[in-house]
């Protein structure tokens, strides 16, 4: 007998090799996915004082029976011969990243942050990558993978199936149930306590968060944006006064604490602080992202409606705009959300024009460029607007790369970088956390450079305009808090630092004196609380614009405004 006519009775004595079932296939992964794939819940919960002690030890090992229990429970669902390989393989290349992550930078995963990463560009998504995420790709992914494709899938008639993956599902709910009963009270008081635990359970947080925000999705009004403040006008202006021109410099993950201007002892307001400017001390944030804060705060209904809101409604540029002011955006960053969709809008640095270029020194060969490059050729910017708009008022939006991290060094030129040494790596948790803070403290001081510059610019536009200058910033961040890096928890469970940033003003005399604004009352309110609620309303009063949307208690200077004497010049036409 030939050894080609063996092998049919080779495999008759050793038995059929009929490969492994696709349950078998889904519970390895389970099994791995809620072990080795969230690492970072198992080490944060280590590391919480509620979990210390041989009790603490036994829940932890109780809630990563669950954990995997409901992971079986779901995977099980995808136990189909064809389907089983790729759609493991898919989680667990989701998994990976999603370790990194969470436990590089102890983000949590929630619609928001799904929606942080889709609108992510190559800048930000570069200063993200590095040998850890690939660490992560190899051992939580690439070597299951490797041992997953390698293994035969037993076929089985669908019925008998589908039979099989039910009654899978019924049983890890069953035993996740009874394991959840021995520690009913710990329980209980962990998910109450310690709700971010459960958007840390990997892969499970983000397609929980994909769905909630696909639903979100079709929560929204198709079409154009509804329109709102129809009414907006503006109001006669007083004999002698000039139109007005106001600054919005939107900041980037600035937080207030750094801000030497609000008591931080580091000196990261050298220039500011040699200035006339009002910096308000308790201002809280719509959001703790960019894509949440920055719609927010463009919007007349204010942090707690508009959350919930599922509205396409147009934003304060365009209320400026319909009112018949010149209104233009410049970005530094990886765009506006949506809020300048109908304004004009350009980039701080327009490719499309290399006879146009910015100086020396402003942009990196990596195509970023710093935040000054947004104040290079000002009026030939202004020139460039409708001559008629301008001449009624002018409000120019700046939106900064600011403080955005992990690489905080990238957002700052080397001649500016008064905090030494500072951490060179987007790998946040490796560097020294006096590093971070100096990396960090450089991009508020930087900011307040730019700021300064800003101001300068104003200063030589008053014989044309009454100027004013608002700096907010859109969110702030955390610096190793708590073992917590960057932004983006949850707004109910994110540290002060997120929520709480700068707030700077400056009006010069001749601009308080057309606004009616007493001085000595903006400062006495540099304490009070104020929100994002009032940008909306603030620029609205400061542009001279008029609509029923306005609100008088949101507006921050409102407050300080004296009654108009009734024996006051004609007004001016409009």
């Amino acid at each position: 007998m030939s050894l080609h006519d063996s092998r049919p009775l080779a495999a008759a004595v050793a038995g059929p090799d009929q490969g492994r079932s696709p349950l078998i296939l889904t519970w390895w992964a389970a099994l791995w996915i809620g072990l080795f794939g969230n690492w970072p819940l198992w080490q944060r919960m280590a590391g919480m004082p509620d979990f210390d002690g041989a009790r603490g030890t036994i829940f932890i090992a109780v809630f990563a029976g669950i954990v995997i229990m409901v992971l079986g429970a779901l995977f099980s669902l995808l136990a189909w011969r064809v389907a089983v390989k790729p759609l493991i393989a898919i989680l667990l290349l989701m998994t990976a990243p999603l370790a990194y992550f969470i436990g590089s930078y102890g983000v949590v995963i929630d619609s928001t942050m799904i929606t942080n990463a889709l609108q992510t560009d190559v800048r930000e998504t570069r200063d993200l990558l590095g040998w850890g995420l690939v660490v992560h790709l190899v051992v939580i992914a690439l070597l299951p993978l490797l041992w997953l494709w390698r293994q035969r899938v037993r076929d089985t008639r669908w019925f008998k199936r589908l039979g099989w993956n039910l009654a899978s599902v019924a049983l890890a709910l069953l035993a996740g149930v009874g394991l959840a009963a021995t520690r009913t009270a710990d329980m209980a008081s962990t998910l109450r306590n310690h709700k971010v635990l459960t958007k840390m359970v990997s892969p499970v947080n983000a397609l929980w968060a994909t769905g909630a925000l696909a639903v979100q999705k079709t929560r929204t009004p198709k079409g154009p944006p509804q329109v709102v403040g129809a009414d907006a006008h503006l109001a006669p202006r007083a004999a002698g006064t000039k139109p007005p021109l106001v600054l919005l410099v939107v900041g980037e993950t600035a937080r207030s604490a750094n801000f030497a201007l609000n008591g931080y002892d580091r000196p990261t307001n050298p220039e500011l602080s040699q200035l006339p400017v009002l910096s308000y001390r308790e201002v809280a944030s719509c959001g703790t992202s960019t894509a949440a804060s920055l719609p927010c705060m463009f919007s007349h209904l204010g942090r707690e409606v508009f959350v919930d809101h599922p509205g396409n409604q147009e934003t304060l540029l365009d209320v400026l705009q319909r009112a018949g002011l010149a209104v233009l955006w410049l970005d530094n960053q990886s765009g506006c959300k949506g809020v300048c969709d109908r304004v004009p809008n350009a980039q701080a640095i327009n490719p499309a024009r290399p006879d146009h270029p910015l100086p020396a020194g402003l942009c990196g060969s990596d195509g970023e460029c710093f935040d000054e490059a947004m104040l290079h050729d000002l009026d030939a910017r202004i020139a460039g607007l409708d001559p008629q708009r301008a001449a009624r008022g002018v409000v120019l939006v700046m939106h900064q790369m600011g403080s955005h991290g992990p690489a905080y060094f990238k957002r700052t030129p080397d001649e500016r970088k008064p905090f030494k040494p500072e951490c060179r790596s987007s790998a946040l948790q490796q560097c020294p956390i006096d590093q971070v803070r100096n990396a960090y403290d450089n991009t508020i001081a930087y900011t307040d450079h730019v700021l300064s510059q800003a101001i300068q610019w104003l200063g030589r536009q008053e014989g044309q305009f009454d100027p004013s200058l608002l700096y907010v910033s859109d969110h702030g961040e955390s610096l190793g808090e708590n073992n917590l890096f960057l932004h983006g928890m949850p707004y109910a469970l994110a540290p002060k630092f997120q929520k709480h940033v700068p707030l700077v003003m400056w009006l010069p005399p001749a601009t308080r004196q057309s606004q009616r604004l007493d001085e000595a009352c903006l400062k006495k309110r540099l304490d009070m609380p104020l929100s994002h609620d009032g940008l909306y309303h603030t620029v609205l009063s400061l542009s001279g614009v008029q609509t029923a949307l306005y609100r008088k208690d949101w507006d921050w200077v409102a407050a300080c405004r004296q009654s108009r004497i009734e024996a006051a010049a004609p007004a001016t036409p409009q």
